[in-house]
């Protein structure tokens, strides 16, 4: 594929994956070169992932790696002479097993990150875990990055399960979502809730939230919040 043949989709995608790195150094989920968004070309086997290795400040659409579902780069395609992120494979094997996942987003942002050194599970103590994650983060199996290991993980963890972030142990947050900003969504509110019940536990045993009001909580956030009164986004 060369530069010129590039689809819309396929531009759109570079600008908005680019742009959405902003948000995890404006909501402070990464440090230097570190984490990684990308997101599924709408319509085509193909997704578009940050290179490795390169500042944050100077990220551009074009920068942004076209990889297909095996994970390997689009030969002529922008950015092609630049390496993939190191969490490339692992992207893709989530792209490939879960369908209906858009986005994929990697951090190591610092509260979560310790609850998976301590390959402890989020609980679900706050009615925002209840809203946004249906229940507590869990935590997924210790894996190496380079292969499609870390992916395997991700998906045997998530798959049936209402949460959008995993928390690999000893390793950091993985989140998916329907596009790439709903993978950052789930990215800031991971952080942000396990900030809160890490500060919880300082002062004592966090209360739990019953089941029904967790499955109640989560109902209404999914599909009543921040809608109108016909149905459509409000």
């Amino acid at each position: 594929m060369t530069h010129e043949s590039e689809t819309p989709t396929i531009r759109a995608a570079r600008e908005q994956v680019a742009a959405l790195h902003t948000e995890l150094v404006r909501y402070g989920l990464v440090v230097w070169t570190g984490g990684n968004v990308s997101g599924r070309v709408p319509g085509e086997d193909l997704f578009v992932i940050k290179p490795s290795g390169v500042d944050y400040d100077v990220l551009a659409p074009e920068d942004m790696i076209l990889c297909t579902l095996e994970g390997e780069v689009v030969a002529g395609s922008l950015g092609s002479e630049r390496s993939p992120s190191s969490d490339t494979a692992a992207h893709a094997y989530v792209y490939r097993n879960m369908p209906e996942v858009g986005g994929v987003v990697h951090t190591h942002s610092t509260y979560a990150t310790a609850w998976a050194a301590r390959a402890e599970a989020v609980p679900c103590v706050i009615t925002a875990m209840a809203d946004e994650f249906g229940g507590e983060i869990p935590v997924g199996p210790f894996a190496i990055i380079g292969d499609d290991s870390i992916g395997r993980g991700i998906v045997a963890t998530l798959t049936g399960h209402r949460s959008r972030a995993v928390l690999m142990q000893n390793h950091g947050v993985f989140t998916i979502g329907k596009d790439a900003r709903d993978a950052v969504k789930a990215a800031v509110m991971a952080e942000d809730v396990a900030r809160t019940v890490h500060i919880a536990r300082q002062g004592g045993a966090p209360v739990p939230i019953p089941q029904d009001a967790i499955d109640s909580l989560f109902d209404r956030y999914q599909n009543v919040y921040g809608q109108n009164p016909e149905g459509s986004l409000a």
